[in-house]
């Protein structure tokens, strides 16, 4: 008579579990009142015996639970809206990468499954000029909302230091300052930073102890990236190394976070080495970055609900190589310039592009005009073409660089760089170890 018809099959249940000489305790489930409603309970029963022991009854109390059900709802509710908020919040500090032509690239996120849903990951593609890419991926120690300010102030930061060209070590040492800037005691943070330069057929990257940076090689399989062991970002006082290595056009770089390969109770090399297998198996069965994305995580995280760390996988692949590249060392002398321009125009024409060669003829002439006149040399003037861009690029010795400013009407100086702003399609200066380099991009 209490039991809602659809719950006819409970009561037997429990009537044979009481024969059975079961006591059932704290069994939450619904009841009819004498009124018709429906009313949240939880029920205890236990058996009651003669003097011989049989089972010849039972005792039950029921208690209304319908109060503490609403507030569990309105709780449950609550944490849900929490998880929203912190997610939303996190996703808008991570940002959306851009789409780089030319980069393939797949990338997967998961926030934790555990407490409010939000970690320190992130990752960033960023598009340097002249066909350089570079790629960030960082993990700020913790969980929370605080890992996740930190993280958003970091990624800012290490997109904006990125695009000025400098050095990955010098993009670290300068995040480590950051780090310790920021008013979060005993913060550690992981980082790497990679760039790719497909002319020159190679990737050079700087790891603040994050976790190897994994290549998939068409024919080769997969294997880590050489690169020094760095101390975290936070630890302070560190001269941050970095190194290069070759990579040929169509291999795929592999970025993760810890939360992909770290387990309870496991070693971390032999997880690493588990992902390696795993990606090996990806990318024979498909040559795709998303189905080898999706491969992996169904592998290494088939619980999509049962992990308590942030998660981070990305994949990229490497540009194809350009389909021409020319290059002419000059000494630092006026007669450089003209010879640039010549340079310029014959290699435009023998590569079917003399409809640019104006334009690329002028910008050439400014840049080497300043290179000439500030700069030691040699210079070397390096031309690059793909399928939708002419890059060129002019190096030289001096640290010095050149900034963009309004002349007045009697300096002969000081327009160089405004009509290079004013005719490019992009444009930049970039740092080196040597001195620096000066590029402008055309489309064609």
């Amino acid at each position: 008579m209490l039991a809602t018809p659809e719950r006819k099959d409970e009561i037997i249940t429990l009537l044979e579990r009481l024969r059975q000489d079961e006591k059932i305790e704290h069994f939450e489930t619904l009841r009819v009142t004498n009124t018709g409603a429906m009313l949240d309970v939880d029920v205890t029963l236990w058996p009651t015996r003669d003097a011989t022991g049989t089972v010849v009854g039972a005792c039950a109390i029921v208690r209304d639970i319908s109060d503490r059900k609403r507030a569990e709802a309105e709780l449950t509710e609550l944490y849900r809206q929490q998880k929203h908020i912190a997610l939303t919040l996190q996703r808008s500090l991570m940002g959306t990468p851009p789409a780089i032509p030319g980069l393939a690239a797949a990338s997967r996120y998961r926030p934790a499954t555990q407490g409010a849903g939000v970690g320190g990951d992130w990752f960033d593609l960023i598009p340097l000029g002249a066909g350089r890419v570079g790629i960030l991926i960082g993990d700020v120690m913790g969980r929370g909302l605080e890992a996740a300010s930190v993280m958003g102030q970091l990624r800012s930061a290490a997109h904006a230091l990125a695009k000025t060209g400098m050095q990955p070590r010098q993009l670290m040492q300068a995040l480590d300052a950051v780090v310790a800037d920021l008013d979060v005691p005993d913060q550690l943070v992981t980082c790497c930073y990679l760039v790719i330069a497909p002319d020159a057929g190679s990737v050079t990257l700087c790891s603040a102890g994050h976790l190897p940076t994994l290549v998939a090689t068409p024919g080769s399989g997969v294997a880590r990236l050489p690169a020094p062991v760095n101390a975290p970002l936070g630890v302070g006082d560190i001269l941050y190394q970095q190194s290069s290595a070759a990579i040929p056009p169509g291999a795929a770089l592999v970025l993760y976070t810890d939360g992909l390969v770290e387990t309870p109770g496991s070693d971390i090399e032999y997880q690493i080495d588990k992902l390696i297998t795993v990606l090996d198996d990806a990318f024979t069965l498909s040559r795709g970055l998303e189905d080898a994305a999706d491969h992996v995580l169904a592998t290494l995280l088939p619980d999509a609900e049962g992990h308590d760390d942030d998660v981070t996988l990305l994949l990229a692949r490497l540009p194809a190589a350009p389909l021409d590249i020319a290059r002419l060392e000059l000494p630092a002398t006026a007669s450089a310039v003209s010879a640039g321009r010549s340079f310029v125009v014959e290699t435009l024409a023998a590569w079917g592009c003399a409809h640019k060669a104006d334009d690329t003829r002028l910008l050439v002439s400014e840049i080497l005009t300043n290179a000439v006149q500030h700069a030691e040399g040699p210079v070397v003037l390096h031309l690059r073409r793909t399928a939708t861009e002419l890059a060129v690029e002019i190096s030289d010795l001096s640290p010095h660089l050149p900034q963009p400013r309004l002349a007045a009407e009697d300096e002969e100086s000081g327009r160089g760089l405004i009509l290079v702003d004013t005719l490019a399609d992009n444009w930049g200066v970039r740092p080196d170890e040597q001195g620096k380099t000066t590029w402008f991009a055309l489309r064609l």
